[in-house]
């Protein structure tokens, strides 16, 4: 935190404190008079009447004047939705898709753009930004966290490589969390549900040194049992235990400089997570080599055929325990003319999985584990204009560091012989083959990317803004994979069977590049409450290099032209439109995107019987085209009601040699690859909505209230190539609440989330070695409970 601190130190010499002029940016939300209630309470669009405030351009700005499309959740919405981590964001914002398998498998999507759908490959970036007080995470697993003592979340959608340190080609997720304040509060909230549901939540801040030092420190605790029954294990599965603690100081020497340090730790250790039985298709293995005709010659039944009778036999323990958190230091210095932001950060994530990788309860893949530590440092220096002048600006630079280090093993058990080996064979009758057969995976990883960055505003006149973007990036990626696989005695002379199942590999990949990006922005005021904008922006997703191992050549040895992968380019097109109707009484905000991506970094298999990861290959181009709506109204001072929806049509404009789906698969004519041109991408339904309301009338001092939150997803494809039996159908969610609230001192509600117990499925997935079963993870069932939260000032 050097810089920081040396910023500290010119800064509080530099002018005298009687000279010194207050801070000019505004506060973080200003309403009018007769806006009682937290912006943003009901969901991402803005609550009408009132003006919400967000920083997503490094500057102080409404909401509606920003020429970017964005939505905002502020922390009552969150706390009142139960939208505790950025999994359940997606109820509220339909342009945002969230997949995980467990928190190391996770992606965050915007517009059907940001990470390949399927298994993390450590080798490669998101392309949706994950910020908290102005930090970037460079993992989205980092970002599983429950969300505690947050002030606002922005999610903004589409390129953002010129504002932020880090280059964020779909979009960002801004989280910001509530400030030490120099006035004493304390904030408490504790609720409880079913399927023994707790959650505890705290804050505390105060002055510390007069008015030179503030504190802040928060605190949550979530629990609740696993809503899967595993007769095997004999406990319930999926479950939740986190802890999250987060400390802050905020130092002002003087009226021109702040530094606020942050510190954080959070602790996740669930009995988590597990994929099974949904169902079975038909691929191209001949039958006795399918999963009706293996089941049958083990002599086994999975206890439920019905995804959501919710019980499961898989026979490995299950464990996603992680450890993450960090230390930062932000410091402002408020130079007149403009202000001089630094960004010091460190963060670390420790991840111990534990996974039962063959989905059924046989012991054909008895351990499956990658364990993974990892280090990250990243500074920032931004100078942005103070105030309005005829060119306002924000340039800065951004330099990050990340090293991984996996020690992956993969053992093979008993039943793996007759489950993936052809049954007519010697081999696989005797379960001594693959039985014992072992993969010890050493995965390291370093990560260093620079970027200079900025972006100005030419006020043309009162009404026409001119904004150009521009961003030089360079990214160093350097990979050591070394697969050392054994025999069940121990021994590396492996059999042909052997290594057709587990293969020893071992290669060095590395990847370096430049590239150039920027983007232009013409916004235009037709009225007070009428803005418009056009934005084109041509930007770069960093190439990566592959990690969960290569392909096999015909001799069982890697392929080494696939160890990396090239950058994305992408084209953006955008219009909008934000509207305040009614006397601000109707927000009503529109916006357009058409957006080309060449060299689409996409997930493939890797053709291994055993190893479900696949690897990273270059798409030729992908196409998301779309409309966005968000909305908000307050016919009355009583009822606010919003309707939010994204209408997405994303498709593979050319991808000829893509993976086949799984009914073409797995057989000795198969066609190695398959063309999926003109198919639709993975993970992204065509069709999302978001909407609910709230009406409160006036009991003695504070308030009743009845709310609702609903969303819509319609179906959505769940495996890269489309397939007829990896359709997840469209479901719909909703949720209710009622409680009582006196301003922001006391709130008590009940609450029923998915109230008409929804059967659905977050993702679909198969298993591996073509045998036709398909797994499901499915979503939650209706829960309920009571919060209470309490605020002391």
């Amino acid at each position: 935190m050097s810089i920081t601190l040396a910023l500290l130190a010119v800064a509080a010499q530099s002018v005298p404190a009687t000279e010194q002029a207050p801070p000019t940016a505004p506060p973080q939300s200003a309403q009018t008079p007769d806006d009682q209630d937290e912006p943003g309470r009901l969901g991402p669009a803005q609550q009408s009447g009132g003006d919400v405030v967000v920083t997503a351009r490094r500057r102080a700005e409404t909401i509606q004047s920003v020429p970017i499309a964005m939505s905002v959740i502020g922390g009552t919405a969150l706390a009142d939705t139960g939208a505790y981590n950025v999994g359940r964001l997606t109820q509220l914002q339909p342009s945002l898709q969230f997949y995980s398998t467990n928190p190391r498998n996770s992606a965050a999507n915007i517009r059907g753009l940001g990470a390949p759908f399927g298994l993390t490959n450590d080798g490669i970036e998101q392309g949706v930004g994950i910020y908290v007080d102005q930090v970037y995470y460079s993992r989205i697993a980092s970002a599983t966290f429950d969300f505690t003592d947050t002030d606002r979340i922005e999610i903004l959608r589409g390129p953002q490589g010129t504002l932020y340190g880090k280059n964020t080609t779909a979009g960002a997720i801004n989280i910001t969390t509530r400030k030490p304040s120099f006035d004493p509060e304390a904030r408490f909230e504790l609720t409880g549900g079913n399927y023994d549901f707790l959650q505890a939540k705290g804050s505390v801040s105060g002055p510390l040194v007069g008015d030179v030092v503030a504190g802040r420190f928060s605190a949550s605790f979530t629990t609740r049992r696993g809503t899967i029954w595993n007769t095997t294990q004999d406990q319930w599965q999926n479950s939740q235990d986190n802890l999250s603690l987060r400390g802050q100081l905020l130092f002002k020497p003087a009226p021109n400089l702040d530094i606020t340090l942050y510190a954080d730790y959070n602790r996740q250790a669930p009995t988590c997570c597990v994929q099974y039985y949904a169902g079975v298709a038909p691929t191209q293995r001949p039958a006795n080599r399918q999963y009706a005709a293996l089941a049958a010659a083990a002599g086994y039944a999975v206890p439920s055929t019905d995804a959501f009778d919710r019980v499961t036999d898989v026979d490995t323990p299950l464990r996603a325990k992680q450890k993450l958190g960090g230390a930062s230091a932000v410091a402002n210095w408020d130079i007149g003319p403009a202000t001089l932001t630094s960004v010091t950060a460190w963060r670390f994530w420790n991840w111990d999985p534990s996974n039962d990788r063959d989905f059924i309860g046989l012991p054909i893949t008895t351990v499956s584990a990658n364990p993974s530590r990892q280090d990250q440092y990243s500074q920032e220096i931004r100078l942005g204009s103070n105030g309005r002048h005829a060119i306002d600006y924000t340039v800065g630079l951004f330099w990050f560091h990340q090293t991984i280090d996996t020690q992956g093993l993969q053992v093979q058990g008993p039943a793996a012989s007759a489950w993936l080996l052809n049954p007519a064979s010697a081999a696989a009758k005797d379960p001594a083959t693959l039985d014992g057969l072992t993969a010890r995976n050493t995965i390291g990883f370093t990560n260093t990317s620079a970027a200079l960055f900025g972006k100005l505003t030419w006020h043309v006149s009162d009404r026409l803004q001119v904004s150009p973007g521009a961003r030089l990036n360079y990214d160093r990626k350097e990979g050591s994979y070394v697969s050392v696989v054994t025999n069940g005695q121990g021994g590396t002379n492996l059999t042909s069977d052997q290594r057709g199942v587990l293969s020893p590999q071992r290669y060095a990949p590395k990847f370096d590049n430049w590239n150039l990006s920027g983007d232009i922005t013409v916004a235009y005021q037709f009225s007070p409450d009428i803005h418009s904008y056009a934005t084109y922006a041509r930007s770069y997703k960093s190439g990566g290099i592959n990690l969960s191992g290569l392909p096999l050549d015909a001799n069982n040895d890697p392929i080494l032209s696939t160890a990396t992968v090239k950058p994305e380019t992408v084209d953006h097109y955008e219009i909008g439109l934000k509207t305040q109707l009614l006397d601000r009484r109707a927000t009503i905000n529109l916006a357009g995107f058409w957006t080309e991506i060449h060299d689409y970094q996409a997930t493939v298999n890797n053709y291994q019987l055993a190893v479900l990861r696949g690897y990273l290959a270059n798409a030729g181009q992908v196409r998301t085209r779309g409309i966005e709506l968000d909305s908000a109204f307050r016919p009355s001072a009583g009822l606010n009601l919003y309707v939010n929806a994204a209408y997405t049509d994303a498709k593979y404009i050319r991808f000829t040699n893509a993976p086949c789906p799984p009914e073409l698969s797995g057989g000795s004519n198969s066609p190695p690859f398959c063309d999926i041109s003109g198919q639709r991408l993975p993970g992204v339904s065509k069709w999302a909505f978001s909407y609910g309301a709230e009406y409160n009338w006036p009991v003695g001092e504070g308030q009743v209230y009845l709310g609702y939150d609903g969303s819509y997803r319609s179906d959505f494809s769940s495996n890269p190539s489309p397939s007829a039996y990896m359709d997840v159908a469209g479901y719909s969610l909703s949720n209710f609440r009622l409680g009582y609230r006196k301003g922001d001192r006391l709130n008590i509600f009940a609450w029923v989330r998915n109230a008409f117990d929804q059967d659905y499925y977050e993702l679909l997935a198969t298993q591996s070695g073509s045998t036709g079963l398909i797994v499901g993870q499915p979503g939650d069932p209706r829960t309920f409970g009571l919060t209470v939260s309490l605020g002391i000032h």
